[in-house]
């Protein structure tokens, strides 16, 4: 059976948008930090395979591509979707659906999306039965909680920034239980760390 997996930036402090001077939130960035938690995307000098416009790091650009083939359909959280413009009416992901899942109408969702509305579960079923014999990728807090509470998350992977944000919005929200995680792979590369995890059950 296909995989469900998560895979965000962070910060070391688990961050994923800092505080603005006016209380706000800027996205994948910390107060007075020139530095984002998404320069490793653009900083090398080896072109992404599964991103155009990507150029990493070597040893960034093999665990990025390697892992976005997996990925067969997506399923982001109406936040997400919100604070990412929607994604321009496609997907984050340049080959894989996009599927969001939201407990409120969306009347912005295009014809390249499909929209969810009864729960995690048939939001992942639904991405399953596109995804084939390829991975369910999640994105958002809410998403990635709400898949660990009901046991569906198989795979987390941090692109841990050295940073700490002090502050902002917590990729995970609060996690409805203890959830121990195996270590699979932790490769360093400049700027980033990719660790990636296995849920144990």
């Amino acid at each position: 059976m296909s995989k469900v997996l998560t895979a965000h930036a962070v910060s070391v402090d688990g961050y994923i948008s800092g505080r603005t001077p006016d209380g706000g939130e800027e996205f994948g960035r910390g107060l007075g930090d020139a530095a984002t938690l998404f320069d490793w995307y653009l900083d090398g000098d080896t072109q992404s395979q599964a991103f155009a416009g990507f150029k990493l790091s070597a040893p960034s650009a093999r665990f990025f591509d390697t892992l976005a083939a997996r990925v067969g359909a997506t399923v982001a959280g109406r936040t997400t979707y919100e604070h990412s413009g929607h994604f321009g009416g496609g997907s984050p992901h340049p080959t894989a659906p996009l599927f969001v899942l939201s407990h409120r109408p969306a009347p912005e969702i295009s014809e390249r999306q499909t929209l969810v509305t009864t729960g995690i579960a048939d939001a992942i079923a639904a991405a399953r039965e596109v995804a084939g014999d390829k991975d369910v990728a999640l994105m958002g807090g809410g998403v990635v909680t709400s898949a660990l509470a009901a046991g569906l998350l198989d795979e987390v992977v941090l692109h841990q920034v050295p940073v700490l944000l002090g502050g902002g919005r917590s990729f995970f929200q609060e996690v409805p239980q203890h959830v121990q995680l195996r270590l699979v792979a932790a490769i360093p590369a400049p700027g980033v760390t990719h660790l990636h995890y296995e849920v144990v059950r």
